[in-house]
Formats: C-alpha cells, structure tokens, sequence
C-alpha cells in the first residue's frame, strides 16, 4: 500500500506543472473547509481566543484563507519530492544571506530557531544551496519507516541533514571540520508542561520547548530567528534576525521569549500563514 500510494498517486501529483497543482489546492481547501471540516472545532478556537478583538466575519474570513494556505503547503511538500535546484532557488529567496554565512565564516556554528509559519519545509530544504554552514534539522521521525525515508531523502536532496530529536544532544558534542547551523522548529506543543517555559504569546499562557535555549546556553551558539514570509503562491522571502551572539550571557528564559515575540509579530501581521490546525494549547502547567 505505501509504494502504491508513494509511486502512483504522490510522484505522478508531484511531477505536475504548478498551475494545475494549484488548481488541486483549490479543490483540496474546499473539501477540508466544506465537506470534511477538517479540525474545524480547534481552528475555530484557536483563531476566537488569539484574535478575542476579531469580528465572527473577520474569523470566519481568516479561517477560509487558513484553508487555502493549508491546502497549498499540502501540494507544494508534494512537489517537494521532485522539485529541481532551479525551481527552489526561484521560489525561495534568502535576503540576508551574510548574515548566516558571516558566522560561518568565523568558524561559529549556530542554531536556527523558527515556527510552522509559512513554508517551513521548503525553505530549509533550500537553505544549504546558499549557505555556508553544513545545515541540520532536528525532527521527530515518522512511525512508517517507508515514508520517514522519503521525507529524508525529500527534505535532504539539496544537502540538509536530518536529526533524530533523541539524538539531538550528541550532535551538539561531536566535532566536525565545517562549521554547523541546526534548525529548531520551536512552536510545537511540549510534551511535558513541567520542562516547557510558559509565555503569554497570543492572549493565552503558552508552553514552549526549552531545548533550543538549553543548547544555546549549554555551547554557547549564537541564536538567529528564521522569518519566513509569503509573496505569492509557492513564492517565500526568508530573512533571518539575530537573537543572540553570545547565548550563555543571557538571562534564563530571554532566547525562547525573544523567538516567542518575533513569532508572534509575524503571525499577527499575517495570521493566516500559522499552522491553526494544530491543537496548540491543549496544555495547561498545571
């Protein structure tokens, strides 16, 4: 059943020229908004208690562009699998390159600290083409092993590592000839809410993952946030922010809360292009 699903229906969609991949989108955005409600419920609530100062129109207005912005990150991690070098480079363009590549320069390696804003996915996969670092990311590896293999080689074929988050501190005590950039995706829900660091972010006391601060401090790897904006349809500008040269001087708390605040600019100046579907605050610290 995976190599079917994989070779004859995700290739032959990824193969497809854009314009009608987009044409998919629009159909696959009405049925997960209309017929299928797809996580309506935590949507709808996510978006009423972020945006308490929003009209029903204005959410329900946001809540239908969520949908098609959604439906477009499902067709283009599809093209993902396929997508050339030169189709990425003109569909992701970094601005600030030196900024990343002055510390490379240094012998420094740094962390990279974003959300599941915009095209996540795509954006690092593009990021080692222009990068001096050697690029990693940490991720949570997929229960069906035929699929986690072709994520891997999807999100590395333009030279990004994959990290397994178990494995994640090893990495940042080996050794390596160039220096390294790892990429912390910081948003998602912590497991355990007596290890996360709580924020108010959005209206609502909100648990983050403390493990890209842990290592910052720990070896003391200069901290830069990932920006992530959208101009058009499968077009993003990525921008990078320096939250820190020298983690280790930093109060506790001050890297996660500085990445929370950037995050939170972002999403309110475009809230449609945050991940709404996943059910964020699902925890409390209690």
């Amino acid at each position: 059943m995976n190599n079917f699903l994989y070779y004859f229906i995700i290739l032959p969609l990824s193969y497809l020229n854009t314009n009608i991949l987009y044409l998919v989108s629009n159909f696959l955005a009405f049925v997960l908004s209309k017929l299928l409600k797809y996580r309506y419920q935590i949507i709808t609530k996510n978006l009423s208690k972020s945006f308490p100062d929003k009209t029903k129109g204005e959410l329900h207005k946001l809540r239908n562009t969520f949908y098609h912005h959604f439906s477009d990150l499902i067709i283009e991690s599809l093209k993902g699998f396929t997508i050339s070098e030169n189709q990425i480079k003109k569909k992701i363009s970094i601005k600030n390159k030196e900024m990343l590549n002055d510390f490379a320069l240094k012998g420094q390696n740094v962390i990279l600290i974003g959300g599941h804003f915009n095209n996540w996915e795509m954006s690092a996969q593009k990021l080692p083409l222009e990068c001096k670092h050697e690029l990693f990311a940490i991720y949570k590896p997929l229960s069906n092993k035929f699929f986690d293999k072709k994520m891997k080689s999807s999100r590395g074929k333009f030279g990004l590592k994959l990290i397994p988050m178990k494995e994640t501190k090893n990495y940042f005590k080996s050794s390596n000839a160039k220096p390294r950039a790892i990429i912390f995706g910081s948003d998602q829900r912590p497991s355990n809410p007596k290890n996360a660091h709580w924020i108010n972010f959005l209206n609502q006391d909100t648990g983050f993952l403390f493990g890209a601060e842990k290592y910052a401090k720990e070896f003391n790897w200069p901290v830069i946030y990932v920006s992530i904006q959208k101009l058009k349809r499968g077009h993003y500008d990525v921008n990078f922010e320096l939250i820190t040269s020298n983690p280790s001087i930093e109060p506790s708390g001050k890297i996660i809360e500085s990445f929370a605040s950037f995050l939170e600019r972002d999403i309110i100046n475009s809230p449609q292009f945050w991940l709404w579907t996943h059910n964020r605050w699902k925890i409390n610290r209690n």
